[in-house]
């Protein structure tokens, strides 16, 4: 998705048979065609997609498009949340704490610790 965060909705054939000439002007192309959106509905008998697009005059406008919930066969999600997860996360000592700690007398091992 070129690195846009939103929602790739994708249809079975005999729903985009069905649908026609209709869905085709919201369609991405590829070998499975698909639909890009930014926010989806999941919530009942049709699923409520809202897409960004440009009217006549290229202004910005949003779209809904609702189609049943029996014709969508996989809907991916791609979203860039940041930071998640349990391995490293990049972050080092600040550099006050990592100069003072170096700065810190540190016993010899060959020395008998003091009564």
């Amino acid at each position: 998705m070129n690195g846009t965060d939103g929602y790739a909705v994708f249809f079975f054939p005999q729903a985009l048979e069905a649908l026609g000439e209709a869905i085709k002007p919201y369609l991405m192309p590829g070998p499975e065609p698909w639909v890009l959106c930014n926010e989806i509905d999941t919530g009942g008998a049709l699923i409520e997609m809202t897409l960004q697009g440009q009217n006549k005059d290229g202004k910005p406008v949003q779209i809904e498009l609702m189609v049943p919930s029996g014709m969508v066969r996989m809907i991916v999600s791609a979203h860039s949340d940041g930071v998640f997860g349990f391995g490293p996360q990049g972050f080092g000592k600040p550099a006050a704490a990592a100069a003072s700690s170096s700065s810190e007398e540190k016993p010899n091992a060959d020395e008998k610790p003091k009564a």
